[in-house]
């Protein structure tokens, strides 16, 4: 539910949090004096904590194949490059 500012005439701002189908305030909740709704320029976006990137999703299951898959890698590519180095013998 958004919130709402309105002006009252005689006590002046004030917020007020309401339903969009709500009907806007014709009478100051305080003083009960007349109110206007004024045009808001709405709540910034805060980003906080984690989840906004792709990465943040990931399992721990995902992190820990991934770290399995990259030293099986490296640990074949050297394997693969040392005995393909070594000229075969007839």
């Amino acid at each position: 539910m958004p919130t709402y500012e309105y002006e009252c005439r005689k006590c002046g701002r004030f917020e007020h949090f309401q339903r969009i189908t709500d009907e806007k305030l014709k009478r100051c909740p305080t003083c009960k004096g007349t109110v206007k709704r004024l045009l808001g320029s709405g709540a910034g976006i805060i980003f906080k904590g984690t989840g906004f990137y792709q990465t943040d999703y990931r399992s721990e299951s995902y992190h820990k194949a991934k770290k399995a898959d990259a030293s099986a890698t490296s640990s074949s590519s050297s394997t693969s490059t040392s005995s393909s180095s070594t000229p075969k013998k007839d």
